[in-house]
């Protein structure tokens, strides 16, 4: 079975090792952090600050980091920020496999699901608009820090603001249950074809 674990300090060395020292959103433009100090003050306050997700063989697929968006004040720099002060923010996902683009898909309804059950009013995210264009490399792999609009709309994401072709979105948490589910379903149903191989055919 594929197994998602809370990302902490305990678990961060098992995450993409990008990820082990970089400060880009718990810091401001120019300025520097302790990390692990950061890490200890955020745990004591929040718990976990994203997921790691492994393989039936414990190999890494994906991790995300999210949080209160006053852990991170690198958002109030971007365009179309700052992130709403009541919200949990996604700030940045990467994939082992640009192959499997299900595995954002699993991130995504982590965060939303653990977003809810620490009683968040909203998830937000920062988003790009690609019209009809982008490859599935260039919108799940190269770009880690900033979601395709239309993949954050298919969970209920709607736009806050936007500076050129970036957004701020933003999918409030109290009335999720009739705009997820068909989306839970359909996604759960993408991440069972991927692990169960397909029923050999019978002889008779």
């Amino acid at each position: 079975m594929t197994r998602i674990a809370g990302l902490t300090g305990a678990t961060l060395p098992s995450a993409p090792t990008v990820c082990h020292e970089c400060i880009w959103w718990q810091s401001r433009n120019g300025r520097s952090i302790d990390k692990r100090r950061w890490i200890r003050g955020t745990e004591e306050e929040w718990g976990a600050w994203g997921t790691v997700y492994y393989d039936d063989d414990g190999r890494l697929l994906g991790s995300m980091q999210y949080g209160p968006s006053d852990l991170f004040p690198r958002a109030a720099e971007l365009p179309a920020g700052p992130a709403s002060p009541d919200a949990v923010l996604v700030t940045c996902a990467y994939l082992v496999d640009s192959s499997k683009p299900w595995v954002m898909q699993s991130l995504f309804l982590t965060a939303i699901g653990d977003a809810r059950e620490k009683g968040a009013r909203a998830l937000e995210a920062f988003a790009y608009d690609y019209g009809d264009g982008g490859t599935t490399f260039k919108r799940f792999q190269v770009h880690k820090t900033i979601f395709p609009s239309d993949f954050l709309a298919d969970f209920g994401f709607v736009t806050v603001r936007s500076q050129g072709r970036v957004e701020l979105a933003r999918l409030e948490l109290g009335g999720l249950v009739t705009v997820v589910e068909g989306t839970r379903e359909k996604i759960l149903r993408v991440v069972r074809e991927a692990f169960v191989p397909a029923p050999a055919p019978q002889r008779y």
